[in-house]
């Protein structure tokens, strides 16, 4: 569990094909500071797996599934990354829930520089696109960010924009993303969670069918005589 923090940017330094995946190797002076075997390391957002390491670098496998849904598609050495170490129990919860588990990719649209700040229009897929909002919370290449601006509600894809601060440009790889950019994408685990929880609702019943009021009964017919006089009266 991470919680979008970024700890340092480090740098793949070696890509190895393993079966239908790759091994990857990293130099993060800080991640692996304290590290073990069988630790976890978000690299870019991507939760890892330590299998080897070093004084400051340590290896991880990469499978299938995970390069199809990510960035790490087609990584190489040389590509600067996103480190975050696995969050302790005890710590500080300073950005929001990451699971380090890529829900897939979206490319860099726009960078409007501010005074102090950018913001990046990212497009998101369509199927993502109901668990953005705007105010809430995504990890984009691991960095844990509010969304400040949301596409409407619409088929199709969609997009979000982020607005980041001069420590998110400085001290994670965000700082020099530019358009056609594809960024790793997590949404909130709650909207993810609410989302599948729906899906399983069951239909709303059809309210029964109310009969229509019947019409006012008519009058009985009066005989045709009725309204002569009766023997013995007058008019």
């Amino acid at each position: 569990m991470f919680t979008g923090i970024i700890e340092e940017i480090g740098e793949v330094t070696a890509v190895e094909p393993s079966g239908d995946g790759v091994r990857v190797t990293v130099r993060g002076p800080k991640a692996v500071s304290d590290a073990a075997h069988g630790d976890s390391i978000a690299v870019s957002g991507v939760c890892l797996t330590v299998v080897e390491q070093g004084a400051d670098w340590f290896t991880a496998d990469v499978m299938k599934q995970t390069l199809d849904m990510s960035t790490l598609e087609g990584v190489a050495a040389g590509r600067v990354v996103n480190l975050e170490r696995a969050t302790a129990a005890h710590g500080r919860l300073g950005g929001h829930i990451v699971q380090g588990h890529i829900d897939g990719t979206g490319e860099v649209l726009e960078v409007r520089p501010g005074a102090q700040w950018q913001v990046l229009r990212i497009s998101v897929p369509g199927e993502l696109a109901p668990l953005v909002v705007d105010k809430g919370s995504i990890a984009v290449d691991g960095v844990s960010l509010t969304v400040s601006g949301a596409s409407p509600a619409a088929p199709g894809d969609g997009w979000f924009e982020v607005s980041l601060i001069p420590e998110t440009l400085a001290a994670t790889t965000l700082g020099a993303r530019v358009p056609g950019d594809r960024v790793n994408l997590e949404t909130d685990i709650l909207a993810r969670h609410v989302q599948r929880l729906l899906a399983f609702a069951p239909a709303t019943p059809a309210a029964p069918a109310v009969p229509a009021p019947s019409a006012t009964p008519a009058a009985p017919e009066l005989p045709a005589d009725a309204s002569a006089p009766t023997e013995g009266g007058s008019k």
